[in-house]
Formats: structure tokens, sequence, C-alpha cells
């Protein structure tokens, strides 16, 4: 009855009254975080037998700039969002501990890659306290990790998200023909700490990184143009293999590399799914694959998902290759 009654102009009236106070909301910062800027933690991996590693990764809050001047007061893991990359081989137990940073909030750890029982093993660390657990990582793959406390949507979408690889006990057929190798992930980010956006919204950016697979490698957040303006360096001819992983939360990515063919693709990284020829992978929100491909000539191949919206909010990269692998200084091409 109210709705029916409204004019045109009462409408319009509201809906900038709207606009001003989700403005507002999105300047504020949740209470117990304000003024809170955790340094990055560096994360804690040490493998203590043939098939047993000790893993500790920190919950906790640090300011990410995810575009140009636009800080956001991420919930992270280690201080970045995405989180590290987690890399075990297949058949390792997991000794895992968890260090909850944030003052106010529980957090906890969700490992795709694992058996577990996760009223067990992926329970809340309340704050400033630490949790220990265990579980066996037997499946080969490129998986999601997150953050699993309620509501999981507000976790994941404030940045606690990342990558754990396992690496098949017996390789990939192809991994005598691959001269370089790197991890891309996508993320969304929404409003600042909004439910109702996270929830019912669309991404504001939706972006690829890159994280380090060893020491000296480039390793960024998800970030707007993270990765034209350090774009991942090749040489002609060389054999590439990219691990990629969508840690949405929401979103599809149709993942292609412009100016090339995916030779080999692994979905979800296991050796069993394996495909050939393909143009684009479907991943849905967590999932995974390994690709692989050659750069046959000098030049920029844009890394893009094929969903062109998206690409238009950041969610571009670029591979530039060189006769000698290195950056030559000249200018990339993105989408």
């Amino acid at each position: 009855m109210v709705l029916g009654a409204c004019s045109k102009t009462d409408l319009s009236v509201k809906e900038k009254v709207q606009a001003k106070t989700t403005k507002k909301a999105d300047v504020q910062v949740f209470e117990p975080h304000k003024n809170l800027n955790q340094e990055p933690t560096p994360l804690k991996i040490e493998r203590v037998g043939a098939n047993e590693v000790n893993i500790e990764m920190t919950a906790q809050i640090t300011d990410i700039e995810i575009s140009k001047g636009d800080w956001y007061k991420a919930w992270t893991f280690n201080g970045e969002a995405p989180g590290p990359v987690v890399v075990v081989n297949e058949g390792d137990t997991i000794n895992f501990k968890l260090k909850n940073m944030d003052p106010a909030i529980p957090h906890s750890m969700d490992f795709h890659a694992v058996h577990a029982a996760p009223s067990v093993d992926f329970t809340d660390v309340k704050p400033n306290e630490e949790g220990t657990f265990k579980y066996p990582a037997n499946k080969p793959g490129v998986f999601m990790y997150h953050c699993g406390t309620k509501p999981v949507l507000s976790h994941i979408a404030n940045g606690m998200h990342g990558t754990i690889i396992v690496k098949p006990k017996n390789g990939y057929p192809t991994d005598n023909e691959i001269d370089r190798e790197y991890v891309i992930i996508q993320n969304e980010w929404y409003k600042y700490n909004d439910i109702e956006d996270f929830t019912n919204g669309v991404p504001k950016y939706v972006v690829f990184s890159t994280k380090a697979l060893k020491n000296g490698d480039l390793n960024t957040n998800g970030a707007v143009g993270s990765l034209v303006d350090q774009p991942l360096l090749a040489k002609v001819g060389d054999r590439i293999r990219l691990y990629v992983n969508n840690v949405g939360p929401n979103e599809v990515s149709s993942f292609h590399v412009v100016g090339t063919v995916f030779d080999h693709v692994y979905v979800d990284g296991n050796p069993a799914n394996h495909m050939e020829g393909l143009q684009t992978v479907m991943l849905p929100a967590s999932g995974g694959a390994v690709v692989e491909f050659t750069v046959t000539k000098e030049g920029s191949y844009p890394i893009v998902t094929h969903q062109f919206n998206h690409a238009n909010k950041g969610a571009v990269g670029t591979i530039k290759v060189t006769n000698d692998g290195k950056d030559d200084g000249s200018k990339t091409m993105s989408h």
C-alpha cells in the first residue's frame, strides 16, 4: 500500500538518501579493527619427515590497496589477500597451527585439499588464541583454502582466501617439458564488510594475483593491474605451466590466455583429469586447474577471464615474452 502510493519523485529522493547512507557505510570500519593494520607475517612451513609437514599461519587484519588509492581493511591470512600459496606433497600429513591475531573475531581454516571432520578439524580459533590440527593431503591438485567461520561469505569476501597445491607423487606427465611455472588466483572485492553487498551485489573489482612458488618469485595481492604493471616473464619457445584457482567467493571464471591454446589441462590440478587443446577453462568458485601452453613469439600475452564484464573490473594480467626471457622495459599490452 505504501509503495503503491509513492511517486517517482519520492522514490528518487529515497534512492538518493540510500546512496548517501551506503557511501557513508563504505568508509565505516568495524570498530575493533579501527586503526589496526598488522604487518604481514611470513608463512611458516617446515618439512619434518618424508611425508609430514608443519604449517603455521596467522589470521590478521592488514590494509590492502586493491586499486590505486583504494584501500581495504582486509581480513587476511598472513597479511596477504589472497593468502600465501601453500605447497605440500600428495600423501603428506599436515600438522597445522593457526594463530588468530584478530582481537575481536574468531577465525578458522578450511583446506579443500584434505579429508577432515569440519566440526573437529576446522573449528574456530578465538581472538588472540591459537589452534592446532592434523589432517592428510591424499589427493593431488590445486585447491582453495579459506576461513570457515560463520558467516563464511563475510570472511572470504573480506579477504580470507588462498590456494594450496598438493603436488602429485608421480608428478605430471609433462614435468620434463616445463620451463616456467606460476600461480594465478582470481578473486572479487565488494563494498567493505557489507554482507548485503556480498550476498546480493555485484563485485566492485574482479582481480588476478600471483603467489611466489619459491624465493624471488613475484608475489602480489589481489589488486587491479598488479599483473599488468609487473607482468609475468617468459622467453620465446617456453612451455609455461599455470596453477590457477578461482577463490570467488561468488563468480565463475572463464580463464583464457590470449594468443595461445592450452596444450594440456588438468582439471582441479589432478593428473587423472587430463584434457587437451582447450581455449578456455571454466572454473567455478573454488575451482582450480593446471594449464600448460607454449609461447611462440615475442610480445604480450594477455591473461583474462573471458567474462569481459569482469575483465573490465580488473581481471586481466600479462605474460611478457622476450627473446631472452628478461624484461626489456617495453610497454605491455593488456585487455
